[in-house]
């Protein structure tokens, strides 16, 4: 498809990245000349320096002909202003990054009029996979499947853990309707394991199947779902305000501490409920006079990288809570993720997930049949889920038989809402769809898993 892209900062970089990958034919605008210049060089897109709020400028691009225009500028009126105006002049479809949480509520309203076919907030985005994840704490990371039906979750296997020394096929006797799709292991390596895989201590496994056998299944093996009472989040921003506004709404106590006056006075205000309290989260003896040893769960949302992953190390060595990291510099992925801070978010990569899987549901309706595409283990693989249509070579035909990529597994078949954990025996049939776990990039049609 063809894209324009409004705006060569974090977001318009990976998103300008990670389409380009998937073969888009992508265009970037910036004001910023040099920044411009910066990802055409290291992406080979075309990209125009100039503002893209004007029809000139938007003309230039192409958006006549554009599939998608996304407006990812740091400046939310002009977002909406640019895709009004792409919308106007002939885009078909329009993103905009709306990031300020007075015009929330709004948005609905105003949607249509502006020809908006999606708007994102990144920090909000973040704070609801934050939320989701503190719904079950034993996990790192949670993803939806099937309308719900389905999940992949990642956690670490401890020492004592009945998986520990078990290889996959055995995992079997529990009789869950789970497979054990992706592991991750201390060196950073990722596997999409067979039957003989063995299960070690310290990997970081993910699991897809069944959203109704999971919990059964963690109960089995010793993960209990242990309910958060309590929070301290250190930093009121915009993350820690919308996770805050939300867990309030589920009975949860929470106190925020932020070392800017005014802020603290604004959170008092939008949230009566929580303790907001005045002060560095930085500073050890604070943090235990609120009671870090006892939470059950602390979130580092500073705007400061470094302050986070101090605080998260802190956090886990003088507690059992549940950690939340947030960290803005995508090139830390690597490094963040071998260390002991707990579940690791990214809004950056939150947010253009969230627009890739938008993509994704065009490309469907233009042919590609990829109804759902999540990064999973550190984005180091990717699932997805196709939908079978009946021209698709692979229906009928043992998985047994079918030669699959390297790195590949079909994980979970989806057939008119039964949940089915394929055999070699099972077979793909018309109207199923399919999740198929990868470290192969660039899947846009389920043939695509064959050699």
């Amino acid at each position: 498809m063809k894209i324009i892209i409004i705006g060569s900062g974090k977001l318009g970089r990976t998103l300008a990245e990670q389409l380009t990958r998937e073969n888009h034919e992508i265009t970037i605008i910036d004001k910023n000349e040099s920044r411009v210049q910066n990802v055409v060089d290291r992406l080979d897109i075309m990209g125009i320096h100039g503002n893209g709020a004007t029809v000139p400028v938007l003309e230039e691009a192409g958006v006549d002909d554009a599939d998608l225009v996304i407006a990812a500028t740091a400046e939310d009126e002009l977002n909406l202003l640019a895709c009004l105006i792409a919308k106007r002049v002939g885009a078909r479809n329009t993103i905009a990054r709306v990031r300020n949480p007075e015009y929330i509520d709004v948005m609905s309203l105003v949607k249509d009029d502006l020809g908006l076919s999606l708007s994102i907030n990144p920090e909000l985005a973040c704070a609801l996979e934050m939320s989701r994840i503190l719904k079950f704490p034993s996990m790192i990371t949670v993803d939806t499947f099937a309308k719900g039906r389905v999940e992949i979750l990642q956690f670490e296997i401890e020492e004592g853990s009945p998986l520990a020394g078990m290889k996959l096929r055995d995992v079997s006797k529990f009789r869950k309707r789970i497979l054990v799709c992706a592991v991750e292991r201390d060196d950073g390596e990722v596997y999409i394991p067979s039957g003989n895989f063995k299960i070690h201590a310290g990997d970081k496994i993910s699991i897809v199947g069944d959203a109704s056998q999971i919990p059964k299944f963690l109960s089995q093996i010793g993960m209990r779902k242990n309910t958060v009472r309590d929070i301290i989040i250190v930093g009121g921003g915009r993350i820690g305000y919308y996770l805050a506004k939300q867990l309030i709404a589920s009975d949860v106590a929470v106190r925020i501490v932020e070392n800017n006056m005014d802020r603290c006075r604004q959170l008092a205000d939008l949230l009566p409920k929580a303790d907001v309290l005045f002060g560095d989260g930085t500073d050890q003896q604070l943090l235990i006079e609120i009671g870090i040893e006892r939470a059950d769960a602390f979130a580092a949302l500073t705007g400061l990288d470094e302050e986070n992953i101090m605080m998260s190390l802190y956090a886990g060595s003088v507690s059992d809570a549940k950690l939340l990291t947030k960290v803005t510099r995508i090139p830390f992925t690597n490094v963040v993720s071998q260390l002991k801070v707990g579940s690791v978010f990214f809004p950056v990569l939150i947010a253009a997930e969230n627009i890739i899987r938008y993509v994704r549901a065009m490309q469907n309706s233009y042919g590609s049949n990829v109804e759902t595409l999540c990064r999973i283990v550190n984005n180091k693989a990717e699932a997805l889920e196709f939908s079978v249509k009946p021209s698709s070579p692979l229906i009928g035909i043992p998985l047994a038989e079918l030669s699959l990529q390297s790195n590949t597994l079909i994980g979970t078949i989806n057939r008119g809402g039964e949940i089915i954990i394929p055999g070699g025996s099972d077979t793909i049939e018309s109207g199923d769809t399919v999740i198929v776990v990868t470290t192969n990039r660039g899947l846009n049609a389920l043939e695509d898993i064959l050699r």
